[in-house]
């Protein structure tokens, strides 16, 4: 379930008017690793499997086929969703992410929390595939398109990936931008089609974590909606990440790594 309707009194001038609303869900997702605790994390319910697959890659923690990885769902609210799971991973594959870090509450408006170093990251993307500044209005109109729970809630946010060529490849919403970026690398993971994905579009702002995940899922272009943050943009110049902000109305502004931007010259 992905929106509940709640009642509630809205105020227009000096009058009242009963409205019933529909709220985007947010719950608890408890993941134990290796039969032990690992976080708790909250996000709206749905596409529980392509979130864990996508949380384990972009946190370093598991980067290899879903075949070797098991998800058990151990336990379910009344209303039949997910609320824990254990994941079993042969210990041989476990990457430093797992390593570095401790157990930790991840809540959706500040996924960082938690982490043990800023300063993880290294190498480059040299991915040389490049888009039009047109196609990026064309991929957040079709990302748009498909953020169902947002039109009725306005409560939720939206990530998309698309291939250099524009074609939409996945489109996840969740209450939390991060979650729902997990949502569609590991969508991507799950179909086998993370390679194509050239360009990964999100509502709202993008922060340093964001940055993060779309490096580890080795996509070139990240585009938001809103602003980035300055360590977002810092890190994106660093790691060789084209990363563009205010991308609506026609309009983007590239703040690292610009060459994979085609543009006509005035």
């Amino acid at each position: 379930m992905t929106f509940i309707v709640y009642e509630g009194k809205k105020y227009i001038s000096n009058k009242t008017t009963h409205v019933a609303d529909e709220l985007t869900v947010e719950e608890s997702l408890e993941i134990s690793l290796n039969g032990k605790p690992f976080t708790m994390t909250m996000r709206t319910p749905g596409n529980d499997y392509e979130f864990i697959l996508g949380y384990l890659h972009t946190e370093d923690i598991f980067i290899g086929s879903p075949d070797q990885l098991e998800i058990e769902v151990v336990k379910k609210n009344d209303a039949g969703d997910t609320k824990a799971v254990a994941v079993t991973i042969p210990t041989d594959t476990l990457k430093s992410g797992y390593r570095n870090s401790r157990n930790f509450l991840s809540v959706s408006s500040c996924g960082i929390c938690g982490k043990t170093k800023l300063d993880e990251l290294s190498g480059q993307i040299i991915d040389a595939k490049r888009i039009s500044a047109h196609q990026l209005e064309e991929m957040f109109a079709a990302m748009n398109a498909h953020q169902n729970t947002f039109k009725k809630s306005g409560g939720s946010h939206a990530a998309g990936a698309f291939s250099a060529g524009g074609e939409l490849l996945s489109v996840m919403e969740d209450i939390g931008r991060h979650n729902a970026v997990d949502k569609v690398i590991g969508d991507l993971i799950a179909r086998n089609t993370l390679k194509k994905a050239t360009v990964l579009t999100v509502s709202g702002r993008i922060s340093y974590e964001i940055v993060m995940k779309a490096f580890r899922a080795k996509i070139p272009i990240l585009a938001a909606v809103s602003a980035p943050s300055t360590l977002a943009v810092d890190f994106a110049k660093e790691l060789g990440l084209t990363l563009l902000g205010f991308c609506r109305s026609n309009k983007a502004t590239c703040y690292a790594n610009p060459n994979r931007i085609l543009v006509k010259t005035i």
